[in-house]
């Protein structure tokens, strides 16, 4: 936990002998998912692939331990990363905590764009600082959007930028129960 701050913790922990036999068998019954996607270049192509998990039906006396969210957050999307960077959680003897100064125990709804924010790269680059999140009940952020340090989002905001314009939320900004659409750039001179 010291090292990496997120990490999914998806764990499968299988007797070697079991899975010798089940092999050996020819038992194991994997199904196929299939999962289009894109390639950076735009190309669009089909990834097969099986679930792991799917695999627990064919050994005898499998069992599962539900982590509670309190120990767990699933990090799939950028849109979970912010909840998880944000001053929403702090890590506690490896467990993330929400923070007592969030009015209500519900997580945020938080949307953000794939065009924009889907590369962890291409998402930290777009903030100067991960805002405030203490206050937010919803959050859809679509287009090239990006925000200043020390900002702080309340209530529901939307901020859509139109496909060829640009939003720049500037830095201190507090969004409160906002819309925010079409081009805006705020420079330094």
């Amino acid at each position: 936990v010291k090292k990496f701050n997120v990490f999914n913790t998806n764990n499968l922990w299988m007797s070697l002998p079991a899975i010798k036999r089940v092999v050996e068998e020819r038992t194991l019954d994997m199904e196929i998912i299939v999962n289009p996607k894109q390639l950076d270049g735009g190309v669009n192509v089909i990834q097969l692939e099986t679930a792991v998990g799917a695999a627990m039906k064919c050994f005898e006396n499998a069992s599962g331990i539900n982590v509670p969210r309190s120990r767990f957050l699933p990090v799939k999307k950028t849109s979970d990363l912010l909840l998880v960077m944000s001053n929403l959680y702090s890590l506690d003897h490896g467990s993330l905590i929400m923070s007592p100064l969030r009015m209500f125990p519900s997580t945020p709804l938080v949307k953000l764009g794939d065009n924009h924010f889907k590369k962890v790269s291409a998402y930290l680059a777009r903030f100067g600082s991960i805002p405030d999140l203490l206050e937010l009940d919803h959050l859809t952020v679509s287009g090239d959007v990006t925000f200043g340090r020390g900002v702080s989002l309340r209530g529901t905001v939307i901020i859509i930028a139109n496909h060829g314009d640009r939003i720049d939320i500037p830095a201190g900004a507090i969004l409160e129960n906002k819309i925010v659409s079409g081009n805006l750039r705020i420079q330094d001179h």
